[in-house]
């Protein structure tokens, strides 16, 4: 930064001393704005958009997991209307790369061409003047299959007699993720040593919105819209115009309103691709809504893991090190941006989560498979890896004869060993993960649960208590992710503001809020540095044309990088206004400050209203020397240290579980979280509960299980199970604010924590439920049938009859 710029940030800095308006600012727990557009009926979704002569798209979608395509039967009445991969010369596949030694690359066509890989993966594309025509249209045309050997088990897949899935591989691994750090022979003498299986089930994201696009064609332009349901505007663009061989100048991609995300929209889809070029072939607008069968066969998956672990502890429970070999099913192809390293990866770097170890030994298999590829969903792989030390550290408690809730306590990082490095590398900024641990045992009542235990349930469940701490590393900056070598590395973070005639504000960030609430805690950080009232704020968002580049919303960073640049962008803003409003006050520059929404001088002050009407409607009264650069700018934003924020929690749980039918009931669930400083309490609970309620989901109700031959057996909500109002337990939040030293205000990520623990914590508390029956269940999600099933093998090894003949 050079010196007039310099000299201007620091001014800003020093004189910028808002009084939020009515306490609306940074840490307000104000109403959304945007509540007021969705519950009416406001809102715009792709599924509200119609062009003038658009058509709708249906696709046909493999019927097998793996197969030849021998040929595609398009009747003749279908011309122009109907589209194979031959149609679409030129296109190229999608490729998600990365720079790290040993990756393998996936060629994905936007339709397939000489092979499928999965069930549902498109084969043509069916235009018509509605949804309905087009998919009848569709069931005329036939595709003749040569059909291949599926690998669906990740761990079968990787064995070198399993069939190629790309062929030009040398086998069905997209890469090998390890870390090898102080691990040696010396640990095999450790007094306790505990070695376990963990498996979590495949879900999908189901987000109350499915995917969606429309491709425009604008010719008066020359340029192609899209409007899609995306959480990427900008990389869905980068990535458009590198399959359609366009320079991205030709390419506007809007997000409007977005119905939930959860990392399913954060990708280029197959099928945008086809919209798109089909959009430039025709001439005419098309659009493709994805159903709830597609979402379930066809789209993304997520959270696949499993896992053999070795723990080795002292006698009392310390750990000595960690050994794991985790395998990750990534599907069949490597999706863009992320690839499919990234949840291998993650698995290796995050599976300590918080705890101090002295030595530690991984190797993750990023697994290619005959089923959809896996992208990052809520919690990434930090729900996965949670559940697997989680159930680890009750484990290595029952060996030592401890309470898990102690053994905790013993090995997490201590406030004073912050900031921390951990045996991966992890730069823990700030926090006292003891004591968010402290504060849910006693929440939960641990001693009261544990005297009810003791005196038994009058119905015969069982009560259980469980606990789970994780930590979240978000807003990855520069060095993480270009670590990674993926095709999307965040950098500076943007934002303009733009005092308008009317003084009021308007902010163009170019990431996209689909469920954050954005609109509300961007605004109320503007009303925090300029003392404008959040109302007065417009943020606007979502469409490349008029937005600062973003790698947009994903790993919980937009209130770190988006917010930090809203920050950025006011406190320069307030520095030209505070320059005007001192002329007109006839005052020094040193001597005024802006002061909610107004230039406050000595012997008076001006409005923001009368400052923009100064520049914009009478210049003839500025100074000569005023800015020309005027009241509308973009400024940048990184945080001081890039390697990302670390929000973390404890979460404890009561349950009752049924022996005999396996059914489990939450009676308790509370949450002690650090999420640094809150821009929006309110807001930051919203996101807690939802996340919590996703969690619980991948604990006890959801799983997209396949057969032997890649077939779902999940096609409808009837056999993919949500959880519902009825199961999610009265939950209880408890906030620790510990600031980051690295950020704006202080804040740290905290979107996606409450997806991360439900799992282990639930799961311990049905283990713990069953202790004296000798189950213990490391399969989620931990079903019914699971509980029962462990509960019937339990007493037969203990030679125990059931109760009521029930089996």
């Amino acid at each position: 930064m050079v010196g007039p710029h310099m000299d201007e940030h620091r001014l800003d800095e020093q004189k910028l001393d808002p009084r939020p308006a009515k306490g609306r600012g940074v840490g307000a727990s104000i109403p959304r704005k945007e509540d007021a557009r969705l519950l009416e009926g406001r809102g715009r979704f792709i599924g509200d958009m119609r062009f003038p002569g658009q058509l709708e798209a249906a696709f046909v979608r493999s019927t097998l997991a793996h197969a030849r395509i021998r040929g595609i039967h398009i009747p003749a009445h279908l011309k122009g209307r109907a589209f194979t991969h031959e149609d679409m010369a030129g296109v190229k596949d999608i490729l998600a790369k990365t720079g790290l030694p040993g990756f393998r690359v996936s060629a994905q066509p936007s339709l397939a061409s000489t092979k499928v890989r999965f069930v549902g993966e498109p084969v043509a594309m069916v235009l018509a003047e509605t949804r309905a025509q087009a998919e009848d249209l569709a069931e005329e045309i036939t595709v003749d299959y040569e059909e291949l050997p599926a690998n669906v088990d990740m761990l079968r897949t990787v064995k070198p007699d399993a069939a190629r899935i790309h062929e030009d591989w040398p086998d069905n691994v997209f890469l090998v993720s390890q870390v090898d750090s102080q691990f040696d022979g010396r640990l095999a003498g450790a007094p306790i040593k505990v070695t376990r299986e963990v498996r979590t089930s495949r879900q999908c994201m189901a987000p109350l919105e499915g995917k969606g696009c429309i491709a425009v064609h604008e010719r008066h332009t020359e340029q192609l819209h899209l409007w899609t349901s995306t959480q990427m505007p900008h990389i869905v663009r980068s990535g458009l115009a590198e399959c359609l061989g366009l320079e991205e100048r030709r390419i506007r991609v809007v997000a409007p309103d977005v119905g939930g995300g959860f990392g399913w929209k954060g990708l280029l889809q197959p099928e945008e691709v086809c919209c798109a070029w089909a959009a430039l072939k025709l001439d005419r607008p098309i659009k493709w809504l994805e159903d709830r069968r597609e979402h379930l066969i066809a789209a993304a998956n997520c959270r696949e893991h499993h896992y053999i672990m070795t723990a080795y502890a002292e006698a009392d429970g310390t750990l000595l090190g960690f050994e794991a070999l985790a395998h990750v099913d990534a599907g069949a192809y490597s999706v863009y941006p992320f690839s499919a390293c990234l949840e291998g990866a993650q698995v290796v770097s995050n599976l300590p989560g918080p705890y101090n170890l002295p030595a530690y030994r991984c190797r993750a298999y990023s697994a290619c498979t005959n089923k959809p590829p896996i992208v990052p969903y809520r919690g990434v792989a930090r729900t996965g890896v949670c559940t697997a030390m989680e159930l680890m550290i009750d484990a290595v408690a029952r060996a030592a004869g401890r309470e898990p809730y102690e053994v905790r306590l013993a090995n997490l990082v201590r406030p004073d060993e912050m900031p921390f490095t951990s045996i991966t590398g992890k730069a823990f900024d700030m926090g006292d993960y003891p004591e968010s641990l402290r504060r849910a045992h006693a929440m939960i009542d641990h001693a009261g649960v544990r005297a009810r235990q003791a005196r038994g349930e009058p119905d015969g469940r069982r009560i259980g208590i469980g606990y789970a701490t994780y930590c979240e590393q978000g807003a990855h900056g520069t060095s993480v992710y270009h670590g990674w070598g993926i095709p999307m590395v965040p950098g500076f973070e943007q934002c303009g503001a733009r005092l308008t005639p009317d003084g009021t504000l308007e902010l163009r960030v170019g990431n996209q809020s689909h469920g954050q609430s954005m609109e509300t805690t961007l605004a109320q950080i503007a009303c925090e540095v300029l003392g404008i009232d959040p109302d007065l704020v417009n943020v606007v968002h979502g469409d490349t044309a008029m937005t600062p580049y973003s790698t947009g919303t994903w790993g919980s960073r937009s209130a770190v990088m988006a917010g930090g640049a809203v920050a950025s962008a006011c406190e320069t803003l307030g520095g030209r206004i505070r320059r005007i409003g001192a002329h007109l006050l006839q005052a020094p520059v040193d001597a005024v400050r802006i002061e909610g929404a107004r230039v406050v001088g000595p012997a008076g002050s001006v409005s923001f209203k009368e400052v923009a009407h100064t520049f914009y409607r009478a210049p003839q009264n500025l100074p000569r020397d005023a800015d020309p650069a005027g009241l509308d700018l973009v400024a940048g934003y990184r945080p001081t240290v890039d390697t990302g924020t670390f929000s973390y929690a404890s979460h404890a749980c009561v349950v009752a579980v049924e022996p005999d039918t396996g059914e489990v009931e939450i009676l308790d669930y509370v949450i002690v979280e650090d999420g640094g400083v809150l821009l929006n309490p309110m807001v930051v609970d919203g996101q807690i509960y939802g996340g919590t309620a996703q969690g619980i989901g991948t604990a006890l109700y959801e799983e997209m299980a396949y057969d032997e031959h890649g077939q779902p057996l999940a096609s409808t909500f009837a056999d993919y199970l949500l959880p519902g109002a009825n199961e999610m337990p009265d939950v209880r939040i408890a906030h620790m604010e510990t600031p980051s030293p690295n950020t704006r205000f202080g804040q740290k990520g905290i979107g996606e924590g409450g997806a991360i623990a439900p799992p282990a914590a639930i799961g311990n508390a049905i283990n713990d439920a069953l202790a004296d029956l000798g189950v213990e269940l490391t399969v989620s999600p931990m079903t019914p049938r699971r509980v029962r099933e462990a509960v019937t093998a339990a007493r037969a090894r203990a030679g125990v009859r059931p109760a009521g003949g029930v089996s």
